[in-house]
């Protein structure tokens, strides 16, 4: 058996399919890196989803806050390093991420918060439930903030309708957290995105969208914040508030 590992460091790199026209590591390619680097450190602590789904467990991700500082291009190597750091508000277990480059560059810093659900009540349970304890790593934070609720009073306009198909779905049956984040940028023309790229990213997610059902995606920029927009996702065969996101763009460096 290996040994645990409180910090999980991995060496990834940027591929092909996760960059984008203009040469740039895409926003979801940062989500997707984190949930790989998870699953692995789970594996490592005891917790992965095999393990959990035996006893009807399983983690489900509630939101997301990450900081972006660069967009590499395709190929290049970069480092991934993810802990947990102890509960928040008693049901929330809290991981947080640093992606660098293989030089140190800092390119990505990120918190999140995730659910431990009864699989088979669809309920959330308290972390008590786990026999394995996680490590806390207390005081080490790569965002120190809450990750709260979000609320906005903008004025949010119908982008686009997306549908869950078997491209968005992941090994829960339902659309892939980071498939949310390539739904906010098609909202946007590919043109539009040439000389911008996202600052920051707060992404919470409210209710699962299940196969084949619709997601309108509402967006709009918050009063006195003219550069912070405000989304929501309604599934429109549920009625139920899908995801709710609020982000920065900023100019792409020359």
């Amino acid at each position: 058996m290996k040994p645990i590992q409180t910090i999980w460091t991995e060496a990834l790199e940027v591929h092909t399919h996760e960059t984008d026209a203009f040469l740039r590591c895409k926003p979801a390619a940062y989500l997707r890196m984190m949930e790989e680097v998870t699953t692995h450190h789970s594996r490592n602590l005891g917790v992965d989803y095999f393990t959990l789904q035996k006893i009807n467990l399983a983690w489900i991700l509630a939101r997301t806050k990450i900081k972006f500082y660069q967009f590499p291009s395709m190929i290049t190597p970069v480092q991934v390093q993810t802990w947990p750091k102890g509960w928040a508000q008693k049901i929330f277990g809290m991981r947080d991420f640093t992606i660098k480059t293989s030089d140190g560059q800092l390119l990505a810093q990120a918190t999140t918060a995730w659910l431990l659900v009864n699989t088979q009540t669809h309920r959330f349970v308290k972390p008590e439930v786990l026999t394995t304890p996680l490590p806390d790593n207390d005081g080490l934070a790569a965002i120190d903030e809450p990750l709260e609720k979000l609320a906005s009073n903008a004025e949010l306009q119908e982008k686009r309708v997306f549908q869950a198909s078997y491209s968005c779905l992941d090994v829960m049956g339902h659309v892939n957290n980071t498939q949310y984040v390539d739904w906010i940028m098609d909202c946007f023309a590919v043109e539009d995105l040439r000389h911008k790229q996202m600052d920051w990213l707060q992404i919470n997610y409210s209710n699962e969208v299940k196969p084949d059902q619709r997601v309108s995606v509402r967006m709009g920029s918050i009063p006195n914040q003219p550069h912070v927009y405000a989304v929501a996702g309604s599934n429109l065969d549920t009625g139920a508030v899908a995801f709710e996101a609020q982000f920065v763009f900023k100019p792409f460096p020359a």
